[in-house]
């Protein structure tokens, strides 16, 4: 087992969608808009990539068929694609429209960054918790 490096935090005083500190989503993949394992946002994420998602095989084929690919591997990019049970920062407005299409993976409430209240609100999230 290999250890993972903590992540080096854009906004140490980050909250997640139940008012606590934000824990991070993923090392393996690294995910985050800043690439720090964390669903943190800022003033260039203009995605607001700040809900932690477990992936399922049907939300990386609803993203596809809707033009983002996050399951086919990108070595250019140091991507080996995602693929079911990865945790991974989505969009709040993409994880809202896959929702809405009953497409939405499980997110991770405590690595769900509280921006994304702004798309969502706690309750819909909270059906949608992994357990």
């Amino acid at each position: 087992m290999t250890t993972q490096p903590a992540p080096t935090r854009y906004d140490e005083t980050a909250r997640n969608v139940l008012g606590e500190e934000l824990v991070p989503c993923s090392l393996d993949p690294v995910t985050g808009f800043y690439r720090n394992g964390c669903c943190e946002t800022g003033p260039h994420d203009l995605g607001l990539h700040t809900v932690c998602a477990v992936m399922t095989e049907e939300f990386l084929a609803f993203s596809k068929a809707t033009g983002n690919d996050l399951s086919t591997p990108r070595p250019e990019f140091a991507f080996r694609g995602l693929k079911p049970g990865d945790r991974w920062c989505l969009c709040a407005g993409r994880w809202r429209e896959a929702l809405d299409a009953g497409m939405a993976p499980q997110v991770i409430l405590e690595a769900t960054h509280e921006e994304t209240l702004a798309i969502v609100t706690l309750g819909v999230l909270k059906d949608h918790a992994a357990v």
